[in-house]
């Protein structure tokens, strides 16, 4: 049973620039992935998946591999994940090596901790699961969302107006931190988020998106609180 950490680490970020190797309380943000990766015991091969030079040295000081640069057609704006982790495992296999588990790894996850990463990998090997995904819980409930419309508030699910928000079934979240996954079921589907999903329940404590500068503080503020 061989597995495989794929980090996706793209040049081009737009909010953040040079966001995957930005400074996160005192090394590259992206260390952190590559740390929990290595450190997990996991992973037979922990690589980087990039199309930027100064990314793949950063990688590699921090013990990950980059054995080749992501092509131009998997980096675009336009390209998804899914792109980008077949890309990669196709490259591996023309070189001779296969995998039976790969895990889809954020660069800007620094929530991942290698027991997190050891919990879902046996959860997923334990099932007959496709994948694995972490999921957070909504704080309020979806079902009594408001939209505005012509400056005007309405319910956008308006046969839930008097349910009592306790009354309604939880709804989840991908927290976008990492997947977890079978390669023959992914190859064959080629998309992460369909077939037989596991949840990966974590709490909101460990959930940070980070798409502009106030995310990535209050990242920093989490981070510094749950390892004070």
């Amino acid at each position: 049973m061989r597995k495989l950490a794929i980090i996706t680490a793209r040049g081009g970020s737009k909010r953040i620039p040079r966001k995957n190797i930005k400074p996160f309380l005192g090394k590259p943000i992206i260390a952190y992935s590559i740390e929990a990766a290595l450190q997990s015991g996991i992973f037979d091969t922990v690589m980087v998946s990039t199309d930027d030079e100064e990314i793949a040295e950063i990688a590699k000081q921090y013990g990950a591999e980059v054995p080749f640069l992501r092509s131009a057609e998997a980096s675009n704006d336009h390209a998804t994940t899914n792109d980008v982790l077949l890309e990669v495992l196709d490259a591996y296999e023309k070189i001779g090596q296969s995998y039976d588990f790969a895990c889809c790894l954020y660069p800007t996850a620094p929530f991942v901790t290698a027991p997190k990463l050891q919990d879902a990998f046996a959860k997923l090997e334990a099932s007959d699961a496709d994948t694995l995904i972490p999921v957070v819980a909504f704080s309020y409930p979806p079902k009594r969302g408001l939209l505005i419309r012509n400056e005007r508030l309405v319910f956008e699910y308006p046969e839930y107006l008097d349910t009592r928000s306790q009354d309604l079934e939880t709804s989840y979240h991908d927290v976008g931190q990492f997947y977890f996954f079978r390669v023959p079921n992914f190859k064959a589907n080629k998309r992460l988020m369909v077939g037989n999903i596991l949840p990966l329940e974590v709490p909101e404590t460990e959930v940070q998106d980070i798409d502009n500068l106030t995310d990535w503080q209050i990242a920093e503020m989490k981070y510094r609180l749950l390892h004070s």
